[in-house]
């Protein structure tokens, strides 16, 4: 189901204990979520599960980095981003986050694992501005173009450091 919600400037911080923790089948529908990830999200329980995980998806993100995210994933890969979200009333707040694959015995995807903790304030003030300038990529681009053109700025950057993007989002 596809919301409409007007982002605002009401940011909300985690607390330094806080991990807010949800897992999703394979089409990235949400079968859990822990009190802290309904508090932060401000949707119920009930709103939250058998709903798109990209409910909370703030428009200042850009596609690429969920592009990257599930490219990690889906290769059996665990995945360290750091995502600004926003809550049901359009507030937001930022959280470095840890996805992971759940597999069967048998080795196969059976979903995805994800805890969220309080981000370093550095690690914000360094994506932030990556961000915007991948966002206005992907908008310049159009739909067609705006993952290839984004994930092009992510990869210059990450060649100028000379480092990974888990390298990089680790190191900030």
């Amino acid at each position: 189901m596809k919301r409409q919600i007007t982002p605002t400037t009401v940011e909300r911080m985690m607390r330094e204990d806080d991990f807010i923790v949800s897992m999703t089948d394979t089409k990235g529908r949400i079968t859990y979520g822990n009190r802290i990830f309904i508090e932060f999200s401000g949707y119920s329980e009930k709103e939250l599960l058998g709903s798109q995980h990209n409910i909370i998806r703030h428009p200042d993100m850009p596609r690429a980095v969920f592009q990257l995210l599930w490219d990690k994933i889906q290769k059996k890969e665990e995945c360290f981003a750091y995502v600004k979200n926003m809550s049901k009333d359009g507030g937001f707040y930022w959280v470095f986050t840890n996805v992971t694959p759940t597999f069967s015995p048998s080795g196969e995807i059976t979903g995805y694992f994800s805890v969220r903790r309080k981000p370093k304030l550095s690690g914000i003030e360094a994506v932030t501005p990556l961000y915007a300038a991948m966002l206005e990529a992907e908008k310049k681009a159009g739909p067609a173009n705006a993952i290839a053109t984004s994930t092009q700025i992510l990869v210059d950057v990450l060649k100028q450091k000379g480092m990974s993007y888990d390298e990089l989002v680790l190191a900030i």
